[in-house]
C-alpha cells in the first residue's frame, strides 16, 4: 500500500519532485559512463562558490569556475549544507587574504568516491578537480585516505546527534525508535549506501532495537522502496521534512541540525528527542583534514585553525552542531 501510495502521488506532483531531485534519474544515468563520480540530479544548492565579494555562484557555473576561481576548496558531508554561508563569510571575514571558496556538500561517501577518481561528473558534464580539505562523520574515510597516501592528519571539530522528523503536533503518537515497528507508519529513512547518517550510525540504532532487518527487508538501495511502509532516500537533505510536508511519510531519522533548519524554513514539523544510547549525541563526530595534494595548503591550514577558534565554533554552534572539545580539536595522525 506505502508503494502505491508513494507512485501515485510522485505521479501527481512529477514536477515539484523533479525540481526536488527525488524523481530525476535520467540525467544520473545518461551521464553513468563518465569516469568520475556522477552527482545526482538538481543539486544546485551543494555546489557552491563564495567570492570574496559576498557573490555566491551555484550549480555548474561553480563547477566551471572551482579551478580557475577559487583559493580554497571544501568537500564537507553534505548535512552541513545550511550552515556553510554563514561558516564561510566568518571565516572571510576573519581571514579576508583568502579570497573565494569554493564548497561541496553532498554525502561524504560520495565525495570519497570523487576524490579517488578525480572529479565529478554533474548533467552530462566532467569536471576534473580535488579538495584542498575534505570532511565526513567517518573517521573510516579519512582512514581510506591514508592509506592510499592523500591524508596524513585530522581533527574532530563539531558534533551532532540523531532525532525523530514527524509531522507538527505528532499526529502518530510516536514516541521514540521502537515506534518504528508499527506497520501504520509511514516511515522515510536516509539510504544505506551514502548516507553516512544511516551507515554509520542510524543502522547501528536500528540494529540494537533489532529492527534494522525488518525495515531493511534485508536490501540496501537507494530512492527504493525496501519494504512495504519504508523507503529509502536519494540524497536525504531535504527529502524528509519535504515528505512531511506533502503527507507521504509520518516519520524519519534525521540529524538534530536538520530538524533545526526545517523549523526555520517554516516546515510543520516537530522533533521527537533520543535517548543518548539512540541519539548517539557521545558519538557522532565530524572528521576534518586536509588532502596531501592540496594546491592551497597555506589557505587550507588557515581554515582549521578557524574551525578551532571560538569563532569557528560557534558559526557552527548557531545550526545547532555541538561545539568539540579542546581535545578533539588538536591535530592529529590518522590512526
Amino acid at each position: 500500500m506505502y508503494i502505491r501510495r508513494f507512485a501515485l502521488f510522485a505521479l501527481i506532483t512529477l514536477g515539484l519532485f523533479t525540481s526536488l531531485g527525488y524523481a530525476a534519474d535520467a540525467p544520473q544515468q545518461a551521464a553513468s559512463a563518465s569516469a568520475f563520480e556522477v552527482i545526482p540530479p538538481n543539486k544546485d544548492s551543494d555546489l557552491r562558490i563564495f567570492y570574496a565579494d559576498g557573490k555566491i555562484v551555484n550549480g555548474t557555473p561553480a563547477l566551471e569556475k572551482m579551478n580557475s576561481d577559487a583559493s580554497l576548496t571544501l568537500w564537507l558531508a553534505g548535512n552541513q549544507f545550511f550552515a556553510m554561508e554563514d561558516v564561510i563569510n566568518a571565516f572571510q571575514k576573519a581571514q579576508p587574504e583568502v579570497g573565494n571558496i569554493a564548497v561541496i556538500t553532498l554525502p561524504p561517501g560520495i565525495i570519497l568516491n570523487a576524490i579517488n577518481k578525480g572529479g565529478w561528473n554533474y548533467e552530462g558534464k566532467d569536471y576534473a578537480m580535488q579538495p584542498d580539505i575534505y570532511a565526513s562523520v567517518d573517521l573510516g574515510h579519512l582512514k581510506t585516505l591514508k592509506g592510499k597516501g592523500t591524508m596524513d592528519t585530522y581533527m574532530i571539530y563539531i558534533h551532532n546527534a540523531l532525532e525523530l522528523m514527524v509531522a507538527k503536533g505528532n499526529p502518530k503518537n510516536i514516541k521514540g525508535i521502537d515506534d518504528m515497528a508499527r506497520e501504520d507508519l509511514k516511515i522515510m529513512l536516509p539510504n544505506p549506501l551514502t548516507e553516512g547518517i544511516m551507515k554509520f550510525y542510524a543502522k547501528k540504532v536500528l540494529q540494537n532495537h533489532n529492527l534494522w532487518d525488518k525495515l531493511s527487508g534485508g536490501k540496501e538501495c537507494k530512492s527504493c522502496d525496501p519494504t512495504p511502509n519504508v523507503h529509502f532516500t536519494s540524497v536525504h537533505h531535504r527529502e524528509i521534512p519535504d515528505g512531511l510536508k506533502a503527507g507521504t511519510v509520518d516519520v524519519g531519522i534525521v540529524w538534530a541540525t536538520e530538524t533545526m533548519n526545517a523549523l526555520k524554513e517554516g516546515h510543520a514539523i516537530d522533533a521527537i528527542k533520543l535517548p543518548p544510547e539512540d541519539s548517539l549525541i557521545n558519538e557522532v563526530s565530524y572528521a576534518i583534514g586536509t588532502l596531501t595534494s592540496s594546491t592551497h595548503k597555506e589557505a587550507a591550514k588557515k581554515y582549521l585553525s578557524f574551525l578551532q577558534s571560538d569563532s569557528g565554533q560557534n558559526a557552527y554552534a548557531k545550526f545547532g552542531f555541538i561545539n568539540a572539545s579542546k581535545d578533539d580539536l588538536e591535530t592529529k595522525s590518522i590512526p
